[in-house]
């Protein structure tokens, strides 16, 4: 009882239920690890006692914890309910406005504007206490009217203007494209975050350097400002790298070679050294002047460590000690050092931002009524920036996943360091605030990886010389309420959509709580069954939730085509990531596949022959059924995974894989694996004729032009 009362108190479970049938005890010396992680010792029972005694002491003696969360809609909250009648409150407000209250005088703090206030209190007894108050609106912002639009992993867009890989100038021109010509109201991406260099990068856009920075390599070179007024040997140099770029764009498009990340890199700051050295004119000067106020500390930090990583590389345990302090002497030395380096690091973010924010425009003057979807990754890499700039919130020696379930019986570890909640809450959530917001500042909407991590994440300690298991993990909890009204609130400020990745094991509760907050959730077309019936028959289009972004698919999924050929199950067998004989796993997936098209047939979306019944193998109609029953739904946004539309079979990404395949390095292709580029795609017959059956759902549109080529 002990260790269990203790962990309790620090929001460490003891069990968990994978299933509603089955409880499973957690190890001790998990639980232990991951109270050390979080500064408590529990190595002894003696030290145990002393830790929960000390918890229990300061529970008591705690006048308010350290944030504390005001919801507009909601009557008084159970923590100013809590205070001693006659506490005196004053209140700080973010516009540097004061509030004088007495507890209770009957409003408390019902009025108070949205936003993040500092609070102080005084009890009668002569106790006193400080604490972040969030104010925030009752619910996220909601899509202004129901819509569609694509999904597609930006870097695999590639155009006849792109250096070998997709940029933010395809992504504007995708946007207006599909705008204009489509009606469609949003385009969502992969996250654009900063990426831990070296050669080879990480090319998963899930494992960052940074969630506060993105990356130059989405820079439109072109496009830069600067580069129409560089001139002489500059220009010549700068002229060089154009057929250079044009190879790399070849090898993807013409010679079937992946996409190369760290080539184009290395073409794309060739060219930065040099747009960077240009001179800003005043206005441009003022704009940069700009942006570097606004970024502040957050920025310099970044671009510091992007400059001592150039220098020492990214594994931090190879740096000199005292440079593992972001806040050490030697490391302001070493900023001075390399200041050259330092600028270089701010300015390309600045122009990231800036390309950021005109995709952003192209959607909106596109008639998007949401624009453009950004995508927030759970976690960040152990060694990159944020982790280094932000050390105090990260927790060491810890790294995140998921326990064993009935998918994956040896569960998963994301090598992707938590944050602290207990660091969090005493901040005031000011690392969560800065990263929401820096997200947001051109983001029509926001995609939240794993959004059950707002609630509990997976903690798996590193085990005694060095790797982890992840079956010896533990969940911990983190202030739901405080996560959800800074994202709440955030997303008030910047008019921005929320939507919840939660597939997978979901805690009771959990949706429904994100759905009360207004943040739409993900729903799958092949997971949307009943699960608890006999033969799991689909839901009926009336019982989907209206509050979701429905697709066929996502990025971590089979392509519909593959889906419905059975192809996705015979690459996992080549790849040996089968846990079954072939023949059971392609007999289940028939069945899964054939009760779809019998239900799509069922519903008059797709047609029935005597000769082959459902669909008769036409897989162009199988896949418009597949959407159009998608649209028969109540969600309030259909997504159409964009290489659906032209027949591509690969997935972007094969979960449980690493070199076996090529995971986040392959082209938008055809039906027949020709990769396509985005000029090609928009002329696409097959898409024009899936798109033929969506475009009601939007505004009034001219009818798009008949297409050139295949």
């Amino acid at each position: 009882m002990g260790l269990a009362r203790l962990a309790e108190l620090y929001g460490v479970a003891t069990a968990y239920a994978p299933s509603p049938t089955e409880e499973v005890r957690v190890p001790d010396a998990t639980v232990v690890a991951v109270l050390a992680a979080l500064g408590v010792d529990a190595s002894t029972p003696a030290a145990v006692r002393a830790a929960t005694e000390a918890a229990e002491r300061e529970a008591a003696a705690r006048l308010l914890p350290p944030t504390v969360v005001r919801w507009a809609d909601e009557p008084r909250p159970a923590w100013e309910a809590a205070l001693p009648s006659g506490t005196r409150l004053t209140l700080a407000l973010e516009d540097g406005g004061a509030r004088q209250l007495t507890v209770p005088d009957g409003g408390g703090s019902a009025d108070l504007p949205l936003g993040v206030h500092r609070l102080t209190a005084l009890a009668p007894d002569g106790r006193t206490a400080a604490a972040t108050l969030v104010v925030a609106p009752p619910r996220a912002p909601q899509p202004g009217a129901r819509t569609y639009g694509f999904l597609v992993q930006l870097y695999s867009l590639l155009s006849s203007r792109s250096w070998g890989m997709g940029d933010l100038g395809d992504l504007a021109e995708l946007a207006s494209w599909a705008g204009r010509s489509l009606g469609a109201g949003f385009v969502q991406i992969n996250p654009l975050h900063a990426a831990v260099p070296g050669r080879p990068t990480d090319p998963s856009p899930y494992r960052p350097s940074s969630r506060r920075f993105p990356d130059p390599v989405h820079l439109r070179i072109e496009d830069v400002p600067e580069y129409a007024y560089v001139t002489g040997p500059d220009r010549a140099r700068l002229d060089a790298l154009i057929p250079r770029a044009a190879a790399l764009r070849a090898a993807v498009l013409d010679e079937g070679a992946l996409i190369d990340r760290d080539a184009v890199w290395e073409l794309k700051r060739e060219a930065l050294e040099i747009l960077c050295a240009e001179d800003l004119g005043p206005g441009r000067q003022a704009e940069y002047g700009d942006f570097l106020a606004d970024r502040g500390d957050a920025l310099d930090d970044h671009a510091t460590w992007c400059a001592l990583a150039e220098v020492h590389g990214t594994s931090r345990a190879e740096w000199p000690e005292p440079l593992r302090d972001p806040r050490s002497p030697q490391t302001a030395a070493a900023r001075d050092r390399l200041a050259a380096r330092v600028e270089f690091h701010r300015r390309a973010a600045w122009l990231t931002d800036e390309q950021l924010g005109r995709a952003s425009r192209a959607a909106r003057d596109a008639g998007m009524g949401v624009g453009i979807v950004h995508d927030l990754a759970v976690g960040v890499h152990p060694d990159g920036a944020d982790t280094w700039a932000q050390r105090d919130v990260f927790a060491e020696g810890i790294s995140v996943g998921a326990p064993p379930d009935a998918f994956n019986s040896l569960g998963q570890d994301w090598g992707l360091p938590p944050w602290r909640p207990d660091a969090l809450a005493a901040s005031g959530y000011a690392a969560y605030r800065g990263l929401l917001r820096g997200l947001l500042r051109h983001a029509g909407a926001l995609r939240i990886d794993h959004v059950m991590g707002l609630f509990r994440l997976w903690w798996i300690p590193e085990a005694t010389g060095g790797g982890s298991d992840p079956t010896r993990g533990t969940y911990v909890r983190y202030d739901a309420d405080a996560m959800l009204a800074v994202l709440v609130l955030e997303a008030r400020r910047a008019g921005a959509v929320v939507v919840g990745e939660d597939l997978g094991t979901v805690e009771p509760g959990v949706r429904e709580e994100l759905a009360r907050r207004g943040i739409l959730g993900t729903s799958v077309l092949w997971f949307e069954r009943h699960w608890d019936e006999e033969g799991q028959p689909p839901l009926e289009p009336g019982e989907w939730r209206s509050g979701c972004v429905a697709t066929a698919t996502t990025h971590d999924l089979p392509a519909t085509a593959a889906r419905l050929t059975g192809e996705h199950v015979a690459l996992r067998h080549r790849l040996g990531l089968l846990s079954r004989p072939l023949a059971e796993e392609q007999a289940e997936d028939r069945a899964e596949v054939g009760a779809w098209l019998r239900e799509l047939t069922r519903l008059g979306l797709l047609r029935d022959t005597a000769a082959g019944g459902p669909g008769d193998g036409d897989e162009e109609e199988e896949i418009r059924a597949v959407h159009r029953f998608l649209l028969s739904t109540p969600a309030r946004m259909v997504g159409i995974w964009l290489p659906d539309a032209v027949g591509d079979r690969r997935p972007q990404n094969l979960p449980g894989t690493w070199d076996q395949y090529p995971n986040w390095r392959l082209p938008v292709a055809d039906a027949a694996g020709r990769p396509m580029t985005l000029e090609q795609l928009a002329a696409s017959p097959r898409l024009r004729r899936l798109m033929e059956g969506v475009l009601p759902l939007g505004p009034a549109r001219t009818a798009p032009p008949a297409a050139h080529s295949a």
